[in-house]
């Protein structure tokens, strides 16, 4: 289990190739990749390119993951 985030961050997320290298900006990015995976399990999800996909294509469906409702 504990192998799941990492390698969820480093092939899903691109992590390997992000330009934030300075100062706060690795962990803060490694904090919003870990939330992410985390959330997406939680909502079911097992393959996480896949659900980001769906989800890119579907941004309210993503912001109701996170208890965010857009008005219409």
């Amino acid at each position: 289990m504990e192998h799941k985030s990492p390698w969820g961050r480093e092939v899903t997320c691109d992590e390997d190739y992000s330009q934030g290298r300075c100062g706060p900006m690795p962990p803060v990015m490694a904090a919003l990749r870990n939330t992410t995976v985390g959330l997406l399990r939680w909502a079911g999800y097992t393959n996480m390119a896949a659900a980001g996909r769906q989800l890119a294509a579907q941004p309210a469906r993503a912001l109701a993951l996170m208890g965010i409702a857009l008005e219409n």
